[in-house]
């Protein structure tokens, strides 16, 4: 496998071990990158490190330091952090299962491939791939990987297994503060049916191939522009927002209207078939 390997250890459940590797699922976007520069020379900003009273420092003189009282540090040397023992550096312990739904969304941080490390880990790896299928279930451990320790989940993704880190419980915000205000009524049924039929008229598997950075593209067309005109400055004025009056209102018309664009993806209603004209009756037959 030509990627490097983010981590490797073992996954162990019991007294079973199983050595496997961790691959980065995801990569940065195309993103436009900007840089300071300093508009009379033309030339990039650069920083540098330095200390009050001695000035510029070189690297190999900077140590990390805990501050415990103000302008007092612990000092603590790179070797020393990479001593602290602690097991799950080298060792995913699962220790509990749950439902995948159990998990809420926002204790997800970021997902890795997990592999078998060679191939006498194989058969370990897919016994406990499937059984986690079978179950329905994901597995649940901690593990240290660049100077922190993660609760991480493990669940079965095609040949292979999905790892993610979790957030711990004080890393995530209460909802309930957000939310109090919102009030907890029932909405209009009618109003629901519409949103709902709305709903299922735009309904379509996800396709994550459909969705780009508009954002980005716009920034390299004015990019373009801006090289095109030489220097000169460009502006264009954005869409002005749609008013913001009373929605409650014509939150009933807004949505009958919706239902009738063209902007959903409903697909079309066959059309039926035309009615025949009637058969002409035969003229009556004149008496001589």
């Amino acid at each position: 496998m030509a990627a490097r390997a983010y981590w490797q250890g073992q996954i162990r459940l019991a007294l079973v071990s199983i050595p496997v590797e961790i691959y980065t699922a995801t990569k940065s976007g195309a993103q436009i990158a900007f840089h300071q520069i300093h508009e009379p020379s033309g030339q990039r900003i650069k920083y540098e490190k330095v200390a009050p009273g001695v000035g510029a420092v070189e690297p190999d003189e900077i140590v990390k330091g805990y501050e415990v009282e103000k302008g007092e540090y612990v000092l603590l040397e790179q070797d020393e952090i990479d001593a602290v023992k602690l097991e799950s550096r080298k060792t995913l312990e699962l220790t509990q299962f749950v439902d995948a739904d159990e998990i809420d969304v926002l204790y997800y941080e970021r997902p890795y491939f997990v592999v078998p490390a060679d191939d006498l880990a194989e058969e370990a790896f897919i016994v406990l791939r499937e059984a986690l299928r079978r179950a329905r279930k994901v597995g649940l451990g901690q593990l240290a990987m660049r100077g922190r320790e993660y609760v991480v989940s493990l669940k079965p993704c095609g040949r292979g297994m999905i790892l993610e880190t979790l957030r711990y419980a004080d890393e995530v915000q209460k909802a309930q503060g957000y939310f109090r205000e919102i009030p907890d009524s029932e909405p209009d049924p009618e109003l629901l049916d519409l949103a709902q039929t709305l709903i299922e008229k735009k309904a379509s598997k996800f396709d994550p191939k459909g969705f780009h950075d508009r954002y980005v593209d716009a920034l390299r067309d004015l990019i373009e522009k801006k090289k095109k005109a030489k220097g000169a400055k460009i502006l264009e004025d954005p869409d002005k927002p749609e008013s913001r009056g009373s929605n409650v209102v014509d939150l009933m018309a807004a949505l009958k209207k919706s239902l009738n664009t063209g902007d959903t993806k409903a697909a079309p209603k066959a059309k039926a078939p035309a009615k025949k004209a009637p058969a002409k009756k035969p003229a009556a037959k004149k008496r001589a």
